[in-house]
Protein backbone atom coordinates (compact mmCIF):
# COMPACT_ATOMS: atom_id res chain seq x y z
CA UNK A 1 0.00 0.00 0.00
CA UNK A 2 1.62 3.29 -0.97
CA UNK A 3 2.27 5.72 1.72
CA UNK A 4 -0.04 8.91 2.11
CA UNK A 5 0.19 11.93 0.11
CA UNK A 6 1.10 14.05 3.23
CA UNK A 7 3.74 11.77 3.71
CA UNK A 8 5.32 12.09 0.12
CA UNK A 9 4.79 15.79 0.74
CA UNK A 10 7.10 15.79 3.71
CA UNK A 11 9.29 13.41 2.11
CA UNK A 12 10.01 15.63 -0.69
CA UNK A 13 10.34 18.40 1.61
CA UNK A 14 12.59 16.95 3.59
CA UNK A 15 14.98 15.42 0.22
CA UNK A 16 14.79 18.89 -1.13
CA UNK A 17 16.04 20.43 2.23
CA UNK A 18 18.87 17.98 3.03
CA UNK A 19 19.93 19.02 -0.55
CA UNK A 20 21.05 22.47 0.49
CA UNK A 21 22.24 21.06 3.86
CA UNK A 22 24.67 19.24 1.00
CA UNK A 23 25.52 22.20 -1.23
CA UNK A 24 26.07 24.47 1.56
CA UNK A 25 28.34 22.82 3.74
CA UNK A 26 30.76 21.98 0.79
CA UNK A 27 30.59 25.92 -0.27
CA UNK A 28 30.63 27.60 2.39
CA UNK A 29 34.24 25.96 3.46
CA UNK A 30 35.35 26.74 0.00
CA UNK A 31 33.96 30.63 0.21
CA UNK A 32 35.72 30.74 3.82
CA UNK A 33 39.06 29.40 1.66
CA UNK A 34 38.86 32.72 -0.87
CA UNK A 35 38.58 35.11 2.28
CA UNK A 36 41.47 33.79 4.65
CA UNK A 37 44.54 31.91 4.35
CA UNK A 38 44.10 31.08 7.88
CA UNK A 39 43.04 27.06 8.50
CA UNK A 40 41.80 27.87 12.07
CA UNK A 41 39.06 30.56 10.54
CA UNK A 42 37.73 28.01 7.60
CA UNK A 43 37.87 25.20 9.79
CA UNK A 44 35.67 27.77 12.33
CA UNK A 45 32.80 27.10 10.40
CA UNK A 46 32.81 23.54 11.46
CA UNK A 47 33.53 24.85 15.38
CA UNK A 48 30.75 27.28 15.29
CA UNK A 49 28.32 24.81 13.46
CA UNK A 50 28.66 22.49 16.14
CA UNK A 51 28.50 24.18 18.72
CA UNK A 52 25.49 26.19 18.27
CA UNK A 53 23.64 22.54 17.33
CA UNK A 54 24.86 21.53 21.00
CA UNK A 55 23.38 24.51 23.18
CA UNK A 56 20.15 24.68 21.09
CA UNK A 57 19.26 20.97 20.57
CA UNK A 58 17.45 20.33 24.43
CA UNK A 59 15.36 23.61 24.55
CA UNK A 60 14.38 23.27 20.98
CA UNK A 61 12.76 20.18 21.69
CA UNK A 62 10.81 21.41 24.38
CA UNK A 63 9.71 24.12 21.88
CA UNK A 64 8.89 21.71 19.29
CA UNK A 65 6.80 20.16 22.08
CA UNK A 66 5.10 23.33 22.58
CA UNK A 67 4.50 24.96 18.62
CA UNK A 68 2.80 24.22 15.69
CA UNK A 69 5.32 21.22 13.66
CA UNK A 70 4.20 21.91 10.54
CA UNK A 71 4.61 25.81 11.25
CA UNK A 72 8.14 24.90 12.69
CA UNK A 73 8.87 22.92 9.14
CA UNK A 74 7.96 25.95 6.69
CA UNK A 75 9.05 28.50 8.56
CA UNK A 76 12.68 27.02 9.37
CA UNK A 77 13.06 26.46 5.37
CA UNK A 78 11.99 29.92 4.64
CA UNK A 79 14.50 31.21 7.06
CA UNK A 80 17.16 29.44 5.42
CA UNK A 81 15.83 30.45 2.28
CA UNK A 82 15.94 34.44 3.22
CA UNK A 83 19.42 33.94 5.20
CA UNK A 84 21.47 32.18 2.26
CA UNK A 85 19.55 34.68 -0.09
CA UNK A 86 21.27 37.62 1.85
CA UNK A 87 24.68 35.99 1.93
CA UNK A 88 24.26 35.64 -1.64
CA UNK A 89 23.79 38.98 -2.39
CA UNK A 90 26.58 40.21 -0.03
CA UNK A 91 29.18 37.69 -1.68
CA UNK A 92 27.76 39.35 -4.76
CA UNK A 93 28.51 42.86 -4.34
CA UNK A 94 31.84 42.21 -2.54
CA UNK A 95 30.78 42.30 1.16
CA UNK A 96 31.87 38.84 2.04
CA UNK A 97 33.77 38.53 4.81
CA UNK A 98 34.59 35.04 7.45
CA UNK A 99 32.15 37.14 11.04
CA UNK A 100 29.63 36.83 7.83
CA UNK A 101 29.87 33.44 7.09
CA UNK A 102 29.96 32.16 11.01
CA UNK A 103 26.65 34.43 11.27
CA UNK A 104 25.10 32.51 8.16
CA UNK A 105 25.94 29.46 9.81
CA UNK A 106 24.98 29.87 13.27
CA UNK A 107 21.99 30.63 12.40
CA UNK A 108 21.43 27.97 9.66
CA UNK A 109 22.72 25.44 12.16
CA UNK A 110 19.91 26.63 14.83
CA UNK A 111 17.05 26.43 12.50
CA UNK A 112 18.31 22.97 11.17
CA UNK A 113 18.34 21.57 14.71
CA UNK A 114 14.13 22.46 14.65
CA UNK A 115 13.35 21.70 11.47
CA UNK A 116 15.01 17.67 12.04
CA UNK A 117 13.39 17.50 15.18
CA UNK A 118 9.84 18.29 14.06
CA UNK A 119 10.03 16.55 10.83
CA UNK A 120 10.68 13.12 13.13
CA UNK A 121 8.23 14.13 15.49
CA UNK A 122 5.52 14.75 12.74
CA UNK A 123 5.77 11.40 11.15
CA UNK A 124 3.50 9.28 12.78
CA UNK A 125 0.47 12.06 12.34
CA UNK A 126 0.85 10.94 9.08
CA UNK A 127 1.45 7.54 8.22
CA UNK A 128 -0.07 4.48 10.06
CA UNK A 129 1.77 2.69 13.18
CA UNK A 130 2.34 -0.17 10.35
CA UNK A 131 4.40 1.81 8.14
CA UNK A 132 6.58 3.84 10.62
CA UNK A 133 9.18 1.87 9.38
CA UNK A 134 8.82 2.45 5.71
CA UNK A 135 8.26 6.03 5.94
CA UNK A 136 11.02 5.94 8.16
CA UNK A 137 13.70 4.33 5.87
CA UNK A 138 12.62 6.63 2.69
CA UNK A 139 13.53 9.28 5.08
CA UNK A 140 16.53 8.37 5.94
CA UNK A 141 17.91 7.32 2.32
CA UNK A 142 16.73 10.45 1.20
CA UNK A 143 18.55 12.33 4.00
CA UNK A 144 21.81 10.56 3.33
CA UNK A 145 21.84 10.61 -0.20
CA UNK A 146 21.00 14.52 -0.76
CA UNK A 147 23.13 15.62 2.13
CA UNK A 148 26.32 13.44 1.79
CA UNK A 149 26.24 12.78 -2.05
CA UNK A 150 24.65 14.52 -4.38
CA UNK A 151 24.81 18.08 -2.21
CA UNK A 152 28.61 18.06 -1.33
CA UNK A 153 30.12 17.33 -5.10
CA UNK A 154 26.95 19.31 -6.91
CA UNK A 155 28.34 21.87 -4.34
CA UNK A 156 32.03 21.74 -5.90
CA UNK A 157 30.98 21.76 -9.02
CA UNK A 158 28.58 24.84 -8.93
CA UNK A 159 30.98 26.96 -7.00
CA UNK A 160 33.24 26.03 -9.92
CA UNK A 161 31.34 28.12 -12.03
CA UNK A 162 30.81 31.14 -9.56
CA UNK A 163 31.55 31.52 -5.93
CA UNK A 164 27.97 32.19 -4.84
CA UNK A 165 25.87 30.00 -7.08
CA UNK A 166 25.80 27.06 -4.49
CA UNK A 167 24.45 29.39 -1.93
CA UNK A 168 21.94 30.65 -4.08
CA UNK A 169 20.85 27.14 -5.82
CA UNK A 170 20.90 26.02 -2.04
CA UNK A 171 18.38 29.24 -0.70
CA UNK A 172 16.02 28.25 -3.78
CA UNK A 173 15.68 24.37 -2.36
CA UNK A 174 15.66 25.64 1.10
CA UNK A 175 12.18 28.03 -0.37
CA UNK A 176 10.91 24.91 -2.05
CA UNK A 177 10.78 22.89 1.06
CA UNK A 178 9.23 25.58 2.81
CA UNK A 179 6.73 25.93 0.28
CA UNK A 180 6.23 22.17 -0.11
CA UNK A 181 5.84 22.25 4.33
CA UNK A 182 3.05 24.86 3.91
CA UNK A 183 1.34 22.25 1.76
CA UNK A 184 1.39 19.79 4.75
CA UNK A 185 -2.20 19.30 6.84
CA UNK A 186 -2.49 21.62 9.60
CA UNK A 187 -1.36 19.66 12.79
CA UNK A 188 -4.47 18.56 14.83
CA UNK A 189 -4.89 20.23 18.35
CA UNK A 190 -3.15 17.70 20.59
CA UNK A 191 -6.10 16.77 23.59
CA UNK A 192 -5.84 18.49 27.23
CA UNK A 193 -6.21 15.77 29.78
CA UNK A 194 -8.15 17.15 32.52
CA UNK A 195 -5.37 15.89 35.19
CA UNK A 196 -2.89 17.13 32.45
CA UNK A 197 0.09 19.74 34.25
CA UNK A 198 0.15 23.14 34.21
CA UNK A 199 3.34 24.00 31.34
CA UNK A 200 6.35 24.92 33.28
CA UNK A 201 9.36 26.82 32.39
CA UNK A 202 11.48 26.11 29.23
CA UNK A 203 14.45 24.67 31.35
CA UNK A 204 11.40 22.31 33.37
CA UNK A 205 9.98 21.05 30.37
CA UNK A 206 13.23 20.45 28.78
CA UNK A 207 14.73 18.56 31.89
CA UNK A 208 11.62 16.29 31.81
CA UNK A 209 12.33 14.87 28.32
CA UNK A 210 15.78 14.19 29.14
CA UNK A 211 14.20 12.16 32.40
CA UNK A 212 11.89 10.13 30.26
CA UNK A 213 14.39 9.45 28.07
CA UNK A 214 16.78 8.36 31.06
CA UNK A 215 14.07 6.43 32.46
CA UNK A 216 13.02 4.73 29.37
CA UNK A 217 14.46 0.86 29.61
CA UNK A 218 14.70 0.20 25.99
CA UNK A 219 15.05 3.89 24.78
CA UNK A 220 17.71 5.04 27.37
CA UNK A 221 19.79 2.76 26.72
CA UNK A 222 19.62 2.59 22.94
CA UNK A 223 20.15 6.32 22.72
CA UNK A 224 23.40 5.60 24.89
CA UNK A 225 24.12 3.23 21.71
CA UNK A 226 23.82 5.43 19.65
CA UNK A 227 25.86 7.63 21.35
CA UNK A 228 28.63 5.10 20.61
CA UNK A 229 28.14 4.29 17.03
CA UNK A 230 28.32 8.48 16.57
CA UNK A 231 32.08 7.50 17.84
CA UNK A 232 32.06 4.72 16.25
CA UNK A 233 30.87 6.53 12.96
CA UNK A 234 33.27 10.09 13.24
CA UNK A 235 36.53 8.33 14.39
CA UNK A 236 37.25 6.80 10.46
CA UNK A 237 35.01 9.26 8.51
CA UNK A 238 37.08 12.18 10.05
CA UNK A 239 39.89 10.91 8.25
CA UNK A 240 38.37 9.38 4.95
CA UNK A 241 39.41 11.49 2.57
CA UNK A 242 42.82 10.86 3.96
CA UNK A 243 42.82 7.60 4.02
CA UNK A 244 41.13 7.31 0.22
CA UNK A 245 44.67 9.80 -0.88
CA UNK A 246 47.14 7.94 0.66
CA UNK A 247 45.73 4.12 1.31
CA UNK A 248 43.66 3.81 -1.71
CA UNK A 249 45.16 5.54 -3.90
CA UNK A 250 42.78 7.60 -5.61
CA UNK A 251 42.23 11.33 -6.94
CA UNK A 252 39.59 13.78 -6.30
CA UNK A 253 37.63 12.28 -8.43
CA UNK A 254 38.12 9.02 -7.53
CA UNK A 255 37.30 9.42 -4.01
CA UNK A 256 33.75 11.62 -5.36
CA UNK A 257 33.19 8.02 -7.41
CA UNK A 258 33.29 5.89 -4.18
CA UNK A 259 31.07 8.52 -2.29
CA UNK A 260 28.65 7.83 -4.89
CA UNK A 261 28.79 4.04 -5.37
CA UNK A 262 28.51 3.46 -1.72
CA UNK A 263 25.35 6.05 -1.51
CA UNK A 264 23.94 2.55 -3.05
CA UNK A 265 23.85 1.04 0.29
CA UNK A 266 21.70 3.51 1.09
CA UNK A 267 18.86 2.95 -1.50
CA UNK A 268 18.95 -0.50 -0.72
CA UNK A 269 18.53 0.25 2.84
CA UNK A 270 15.11 2.01 2.52
CA UNK A 271 13.96 -0.34 0.56
CA UNK A 272 14.86 -3.51 2.71
CA UNK A 273 14.74 -1.61 6.28
CA UNK A 274 10.92 -2.67 6.48
CA UNK A 275 10.45 -6.03 5.48
CA UNK A 276 13.86 -6.99 7.64
CA UNK A 277 12.47 -5.52 10.64
CA UNK A 278 8.88 -7.12 10.21
CA UNK A 279 10.57 -10.63 9.43
CA UNK A 280 13.09 -10.53 12.41
CA UNK A 281 11.86 -7.66 14.82
CA UNK A 282 13.73 -5.12 16.04
CA UNK A 283 16.46 -6.83 18.25
CA UNK A 284 17.83 -8.87 15.82
CA UNK A 285 17.66 -5.86 12.78
CA UNK A 286 19.41 -3.67 14.73
CA UNK A 287 22.09 -5.88 16.36
CA UNK A 288 22.62 -7.23 12.87
CA UNK A 289 23.16 -3.72 11.26
CA UNK A 290 25.24 -3.32 13.86
CA UNK A 291 27.54 -6.10 13.08
CA UNK A 292 27.23 -5.32 9.62
CA UNK A 293 28.86 -1.18 10.47
CA UNK A 294 31.90 -3.62 12.53
CA UNK A 295 32.23 -6.23 9.44
CA UNK A 296 32.24 -3.19 7.16
CA UNK A 297 34.79 -1.04 8.97
CA UNK A 298 37.06 -4.14 9.86
CA UNK A 299 37.44 -4.43 6.13
CA UNK A 300 37.91 -1.11 5.15
CA UNK A 301 41.23 -1.39 7.72
CA UNK A 302 42.63 -4.51 6.02
CA UNK A 303 42.22 -3.10 2.12
CA UNK A 304 43.64 -0.93 -0.29
CA UNK A 305 41.22 -1.92 -3.01
CA UNK A 306 39.04 1.26 -4.20
CA UNK A 307 36.51 -0.92 -5.44
CA UNK A 308 36.23 -2.97 -1.85
CA UNK A 309 36.39 -0.10 -0.17
CA UNK A 310 33.27 1.72 -1.90
CA UNK A 311 31.49 -2.04 -1.39
CA UNK A 312 32.86 -1.77 2.21
CA UNK A 313 31.41 1.94 2.76
CA UNK A 314 27.92 1.02 0.56
CA UNK A 315 27.42 -1.69 3.26
CA UNK A 316 28.83 0.44 6.47
CA UNK A 317 25.62 3.10 5.01
CA UNK A 318 23.05 0.14 4.78
CA UNK A 319 23.53 -0.35 8.37
CA UNK A 320 23.28 3.17 9.18
CA UNK A 321 19.48 3.40 7.29
CA UNK A 322 18.79 -0.24 9.17
CA UNK A 323 19.96 1.25 12.59
CA UNK A 324 18.15 4.35 11.69
CA UNK A 325 15.33 3.31 10.71
CA UNK A 326 14.57 1.25 13.67
CA UNK A 327 15.47 3.60 16.06
CA UNK A 328 13.51 6.11 14.87
CA UNK A 329 10.18 3.79 14.66
CA UNK A 330 10.89 2.84 18.38
CA UNK A 331 10.92 6.42 19.53
CA UNK A 332 7.66 7.00 17.75
CA UNK A 333 5.97 4.19 18.63
CA UNK A 334 7.01 4.49 22.55
CA UNK A 335 7.21 8.27 22.89
CA UNK A 336 3.82 9.95 23.72
CA UNK A 337 3.20 12.43 20.94
CA UNK A 338 3.57 15.60 23.65
CA UNK A 339 7.09 14.38 24.51
CA UNK A 340 8.97 13.70 21.41
CA UNK A 341 10.35 16.36 20.53
CA UNK A 342 12.03 16.65 23.39
CA UNK A 343 12.84 12.90 23.63
CA UNK A 344 14.28 13.13 20.02
CA UNK A 345 16.43 16.35 21.55
CA UNK A 346 17.88 14.34 24.35
CA UNK A 347 18.66 11.58 22.11
CA UNK A 348 20.18 13.71 19.41
CA UNK A 349 22.35 15.42 22.14
CA UNK A 350 24.10 12.22 23.02
CA UNK A 351 24.70 11.63 19.48
CA UNK A 352 25.99 15.50 18.52
CA UNK A 353 28.85 14.49 21.99
CA UNK A 354 29.59 11.22 20.44
CA UNK A 355 30.25 12.67 16.82
CA UNK A 356 32.45 15.47 18.38
CA UNK A 357 34.12 12.98 20.48
CA UNK A 358 34.44 10.51 17.40
CA UNK A 359 35.99 13.51 15.30
CA UNK A 360 38.88 14.64 17.79
CA UNK A 361 39.73 10.43 18.46
CA UNK A 362 39.99 9.60 14.83
CA UNK A 363 42.63 12.47 14.10
CA UNK A 364 44.12 11.77 16.98
CA UNK A 365 44.56 7.59 16.56
CA UNK A 366 45.03 8.35 12.81
CA UNK A 367 48.30 10.62 13.80
CA UNK A 368 49.56 8.29 16.42
CA UNK A 369 49.39 5.09 15.34
CA UNK A 370 48.04 4.63 11.14
CA UNK A 371 45.78 5.43 8.53
CA UNK A 372 43.60 1.80 9.78
CA UNK A 373 43.44 2.41 13.45
CA UNK A 374 40.65 4.44 13.21
CA UNK A 375 38.94 2.15 11.36
CA UNK A 376 39.58 -0.99 13.63
CA UNK A 377 39.01 1.05 16.52
CA UNK A 378 35.54 1.67 15.20
CA UNK A 379 34.91 -1.92 14.71
CA UNK A 380 35.77 -2.89 17.94
CA UNK A 381 32.93 -0.62 18.85
CA UNK A 382 30.55 -1.47 16.73
CA UNK A 383 30.98 -4.56 18.04
CA UNK A 384 30.37 -3.81 21.56
CA UNK A 385 27.24 -1.99 20.58
CA UNK A 386 26.13 -4.89 18.89
CA UNK A 387 26.35 -7.21 22.29
CA UNK A 388 24.69 -4.72 24.52
CA UNK A 389 21.49 -4.59 21.72
CA UNK A 390 21.29 -8.42 21.54
CA UNK A 391 21.62 -7.88 25.73
CA UNK A 392 19.35 -5.22 25.84
CA UNK A 393 16.12 -6.69 23.51
CA UNK A 394 14.67 -9.70 25.65
CA UNK A 395 12.40 -11.99 23.95
CA UNK A 396 8.69 -10.33 24.58
CA UNK A 397 5.77 -12.58 25.14
CA UNK A 398 3.51 -9.51 23.89
CA UNK A 399 4.24 -6.64 20.96
CA UNK A 400 5.60 -3.06 21.61
CA UNK A 401 3.25 -1.25 22.80
CA UNK A 402 2.46 2.06 20.74
CA UNK A 403 2.33 5.08 22.43
CA UNK A 404 -0.99 6.93 21.75
CA UNK A 405 -1.67 10.99 23.34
Amino acid sequence: MPLTASFRTLWAGNAAGNLSDGLMFVALPLIAATLTQDPLLVAGLSTVYAAVRLCVVLPIGALVDRWDRRTILWSTNLIRAVALGGLSVLLLAGFGSIPVLYLAIALVGIVEVAADNAAQAVVPALVSSRDLDRANGRISAAQLIADEFVGPPLGGLLFGIAVALPISVASAFYAVAGLLFLALPRTPRRPRPAARPARGSLWADTMQGARRLAGDRLLGPLAIIGGVTSIAYMAPFAILVVYAADVLDVTPTGYGVILAVSALGGLLGSLVAAPIRARIGYRWTIAGSLLLGAASMAGLAGTTSPWLAAVLLAAYILHAVLWGVCVSSLRQRLVLDRYRGRVNAASKLLGLLGLALGSALGGVLAGVFGLAVPFLASAVLFLGCAVAALLLFRPRSRPLPTAVG
